[in-house]
């Protein structure tokens, strides 16, 4: 009996230990097929992290890029709306100081043809003593380079050169402008 329990001992000993490599030759090669999987997944992890990477970089250069564009958009429409508040702002102060200019000038060249409108008529239409042509409605430039000859003495129309030059003696470029302007607009 000792016999058939130690030939029986190593019979199972004998299956055991095939068993056993076998188990472990199959075990190895599951863990095999599972090393090589798992590479497998790691590379196709790693190459879609990759892709990933370079999606998110494109799509950041892209919006950086057009990003930019609208900064360089928005910073030329400011540039341009700057300019042409500057331009309508300078227009209208100078329009306005032009209106009061003109109302300035004309009240003050309304003041000067006071002295003139004795011989002249309040309107300018009076033939000065008879002899002189209207006045009224002439062009500004016209009157200034007139009544400059008068005060230099070097006009004489119809004999009324020194009657003219006593009156306009007292009279400044500003004041030759203001009365010219004031009676250009007589009509």
């Amino acid at each position: 009996m000792k016999r058939i329990t130690v030939l029986s001992v190593m019979a199972a000993a004998l299956l055991f230990s095939g068993c056993n490599d076998e188990s472990k030759k199959a075990a190895s090669e599951a863990t095999t097929k599972v090393t090589e999987s798992t590479k497998e997944v790691v590379k196709s992890t790693e190459e879609a992290v990759e892709k990933a990477g370079e999606a998110i970089t494109e799509a950041t250069d892209k919006a950086v890029a057009a990003t930019k564009e609208a900064a360089e958009a928005t910073k030329e429409a400011a540039t341009e709306a700057v300019e042409t508040t500057k331009k309508g702002v300078t227009e209208a102060a100078d329009s306005a100081k032009a209106a009061v200019g003109q109302t300035v000038s004309n009240d003050a060249g309304a003041a000067l043809f006071k002295k003139c409108s004795g011989c002249h008529g309040v309107d300018g239409k009076t033939k000065a003593l008879g002899k002189s042509a209207e006045i009224a409605g002439e062009s500004k430039d016209d009157l200034v380079a007139k009544i400059k000859e008068y005060k230099a003495g070097t006009r004489n129309v119809a004999g009324m050169g020194s009657l003219m030059k006593g009156q306009v003696a007292s009279l400044s470029d500003a004041d030759i402008d203001a009365v010219s302007g004031y009676i250009s607009t007589l009509k």
